[in-house]
């Protein structure tokens, strides 16, 4: 890799060593296999940041919603609703438990689901969970999607990967549906490296989960087996790592909203440039800042390949779910919201080493082209 490059979002270790001095007791103990005393406290410490009484530590965020699925009773031939914007992340677990998908448009205001559209799918369908997304650290409008599954008896499970850290109306996202999943896989705002944290008010769903993710193996002296399980643990020594990285994720955040607001301010004067919103209602972690353009001469290739020759990785919004052509056979309740935003989207360096000199380049080289 050429250090020299400006990236997106990359790991960023603590200053003061935190990580490694929980690493280092793994190793002091002989606990560098899966489980331990890091995972634990990495589940209780980071139940008391969030307010939630039951955590379990995972491999990924990927298996965090995979068995939020199966914890809501999610199996073959079930509907679930879907944001279509978003990471493939989110939707593919559905179809490890060969439910259907049925993906929702976003709105303007949030650039997530759009709670108008989810009561019209109510309206042609019976799910049996609905996936909402907090896209780019941006909190959905979840008091009233979470208003609208409660009045259906529909499971809410919240996929706050990329929103750790992201208050709205005082409530952590992640918090509010039956279950909420985290990721610390290497681009998130802090890292196991590869890592991701189910969480729930439900500790019955816990339990299970926890048990499907230990190979689903009975608590019995012999390997006894009744349901397929899978293994999905957080090992003792990325759990250390993650320790060590809840320390410092306030000072993350700081960083982060530091960085939107500078590019923010950057790009006042450029009526074309629209940046990832902002509400009164919720202190967002923008763990990606992300714009859209609006105009005919510039396009985000133009702005992708301008930062790309000044050796600066960005990228375009997530492509939605339904014009993947893996689920193109699944039915889309909305319109072109989503499209358009990942057709003029683009996701600039939010790295939290990036200095101010090199954001400074970033906006530079995309102001030029205005």
């Amino acid at each position: 890799m050429n250090m020299s490059r400006i990236l997106l979002s990359s790991p960023h270790m603590s200053d003061e060593g935190y990580e490694r001095e929980f690493v280092q007791e793994a190793f002091d103990t002989n606990w560098i296999a899966p489980l331990g005393h890091n995972v634990n406290e990495f589940e209780n410490e980071l139940s008391q940041m969030v307010g939630v009484d039951n955590t379990l530590a995972l491999d990924s965020g990927t298996s965090a919603i995979h068995l939020a699925l199966k914890a809501a009773g999610v199996g073959e031939g079930d509907i679930v609703f879907c944001q279509t914007l978003t990471f493939s992340a989110t939707a593919n677990p559905i179809r490890y438990e060969k439910a259907i998908p049925v993906f929702i448009d976003s709105e303007r205001d949030t650039w997530n689901m759009d709670p108008e559209l989810l009561e019209q799918a109510f309206e042609k369908y019976t799910p049996k969970a609905v996936i909402v997304v907090h896209l780019y650290g941006v909190s959905s409008k979840i008091d009233q999607i979470k208003e609208i599954c409660d009045k259906h008896g529909v499971a809410l499970i919240e996929d706050a990967a990329e929103s750790l850290g992201t208050v709205f109306k005082g409530q952590w996202t992640g918090t509010f549906g039956d279950y909420g999943i985290y990721s610390f896989n290497g681009n998130k705002i802090i890292t196991t490296s590869g890592g991701g944290m189910l969480v729930s008010k439900h500790k019955d769903g816990i339990d299970k989960a926890r048990y499907w993710a230990t190979q689903a193996r009975e608590a019995v002296l012999h390997y006894e087996h009744k349901d397929i399980g899978y293994n999905y643990r957080l090992s003792n020594i990325s759990a250390g790592v993650g320790r060590g990285q809840l320390k410092i994720l306030s000072d993350r955040i700081e960083k982060k909203r530091a960085i939107y607001h500078r590019y923010k301010d950057a790009f006042k004067d450029i009526d074309e440039i629209e940046m990832l919103p902002e509400h009164d209602y919720e202190r967002a972690n923008y763990w990606l800042s992300a714009f859209q353009i609006h105009s005919d001469k510039v396009t985000p290739k133009t702005v992708i390949d301008a930062l790309n020759e000044a050796n600066i990785e960005s990228r375009p919004v997530w492509k939605p779910m339904h014009m993947q052509p893996v689920f193109e056979e699944f039915d889309y309740i909305g319109g072109n919201v989503a499209q358009l935003l990942y057709e003029n989207g683009v996701c600039l360096p939010s790295d939290t080493k990036m200095s101010a000199t090199e954001q400074d380049k970033v906006i530079n080289v995309i102001k030029s082209l205005f």
